[in-house]
């Protein structure tokens, strides 16, 4: 599996708002670490390696022309098209993406 450098992202107007917000955040010394770092770190490797778990197959049938749109929004992401369609589905299934 290729690694990715998860520092150098394309980042939109939003996630570029907060991530500066959370920078300013830092440098006026308004964020402190929790008390239980290691308990939180560990915590956090659970859900995410819980969240990330692909436990199931689906094989579905979409248009050609939908499946290049997938692969061009997916190569500008820097994602394999499966990963970033799995994406997808995950974040609609959770229901954080309102499908507009």
């Amino acid at each position: 599996m290729k690694k990715r450098d998860v520092f150098n992202v394309k980042l939109d107007k939003y996630e570029q708002e907060l991530s500066d917000a959370i920078d300013q955040a830092i440098d006026q010394g308004q964020l402190k670490s929790v008390d239980n770092l290691a308990e939180e770190i560990a915590f956090v490797k659970k859900v995410a390696a819980n969240t990330l778990r692909k436990d199931a197959r689906v094989n579905i049938r979409i248009s050609s022309q939908d499946l290049a749109h997938l692969k061009q929004k997916a190569a500008y992401k820097g994602l394999p098209y499966q990963t970033f369609i799995a994406s997808v589905l995950h974040e609609y299934a959770a229901g954080h993406f309102d499908g507009r």
